[in-house]
């Protein structure tokens, strides 16, 4: 590794301070975490929750077991977690960015389960002993985590062995039509569906730019072999621009 990549991380298509970069992403959710539940269901068409049913069926959880969905945000699929691992199951809800812990804390208590804990956390150095969880996910956050490797082998060390890790992300569209089609509505209706709906166009542009930066399919497949994980594999879900990786802790 050059100095250049120690020194500096991808915000975007801007380079940073990697000291920096959770600050300035802290500030994008910040500013769309009223609206974050209406604009995931306007740009996908609802189709994330799809996408977020098919992780929770790869979990292999079971009644009782003890999971970590980590930068769970508002809490789509600790809810859905709940529902498998039962009321003697736990699920902790973990986010780096409070306001959107908030409105998943709040979600949480509305829907009256009471096996489903929320706390502040960073992916990349996690508050638990190791062997903790049967199964750690991360959804649509792991492009926005400064230190890509060493949080995956925090997951690692935070599962028990056998225990499995779920990754879902935007990724690299299979077709080069699709990849085209995908460019035009990414960095020419999404900010403008931003600015009118969450009152920012500049975070949705962020959006589009950290899906650009993120590594491909096989790539990050590599960078969790790299980290200790085993039987690893990836899922395409919409023709790539979404993958659902996952992999096993030895």
């Amino acid at each position: 590794m050059n100095d250049k990549t120690e020194k500096e991380a991808d915000f975007g298509y801007k380079k940073v301070n990697p000291n920096e970069k959770p600050d300035l992403v802290k500030g994008v959710f910040d500013s769309v975490a009223n609206k974050y539940d209406l604009m995931n269901d306007l740009m996908s068409v609802g189709i994330h929750r799809l996408w977020k049913k098919a992780t929770v069926q790869m979990s292999n959880l079971k009644k009782n077991d003890t999971v970590l969905d980590v930068a769970g945000g508002t809490g789509d699929l600790a809810i859905l977690f709940s529902e498998i691992v039962g009321e003697r199951g736990k699920v902790f809800l973990s986010d780096i960015n409070e306001k959107m812990l908030e409105i998943g804390r709040d979600r949480v208590l509305d829907s009256g389960l009471l096996n489903v804990k929320t706390l502040v956390a960073d992916a990349e150095d996690l508050p638990f002993p190791d062997n903790s969880f049967d199964c750690i996910s991360i959804a649509f956050g792991i492009r926005n985590v400064t230190n890509k490797d060493k949080a995956l082998k925090e997951f690692n060390r935070c599962l028990k062995p056998n225990g499995r890790l779920l990754v879902l992300e935007f990724s690299k569209p299979e077709s080069s039509l699709v990849s085209d089609l995908y460019d035009l509505y990414s960095f020419n209706v999404l900010p403008h569906l931003g600015q009118w709906i969450a009152g920012d166009s500049d975070s949705y542009e962020y959006l589009a730019e950290s899906i650009r930066m993120h590594p491909n399919q096989k790539e990050f497949l590599k960078l969790m072999e790299d980290a200790g994980f085993v039987n690893t594999a990836y899922q395409n879900m919409t023709g790539g621009i979404v993958a659902l990786h996952y992999g096993d802790k030895s």
